[in-house]
């Protein structure tokens, strides 16, 4: 088992989402999170001081997946979030070890 956790712009989070379903992927745990990487940040301007953003928004997907689907779940991830601009995201892979449902107390592939 594979966990994925791809970290993408906010307003690509429908797409990504919809691109997942496709692929059969039932199960996503969503966290608004916010960074900064070579986007860097931006000025704003509030009540005439400028002020610098140093952390911009981001949306961090995390995607428990059997192994043999999780090529294609960051194939579709890498392609649905792309924009082709500086802060497309990131999107990291780990080996999972374990899998509980806590419900049921199933393990492994049956607990995703």
């Amino acid at each position: 088992m594979k966990l994925i956790v791809a970290v993408i712009k906010p307003f690509k989070l429908d797409d990504v989402r919809e691109a997942l379903s496709e692929l059969g992927v039932s199960g996503i745990t969503v966290t608004e999170v916010k960074g900064f990487g070579r986007q860097k940040g931006h000025t704003e301007l509030y009540r005439g001081a400028e002020y610098v953003v140093d952390f911009l928004p981001k949306i961090k997907l995390e995607i428990a997946i059997e192994d043999e689907r999780s090529e294609a779940a960051v194939d579709v991830i890498s392609k649905a979030a792309h924009t082709g601009k500086i802060g497309d995201g990131k999107i990291f892979v780990y080996t999972l070890d374990q899998a509980i449902r806590i419900r049921t107390g199933q393990t492994g592939k049956d607990a995703l």
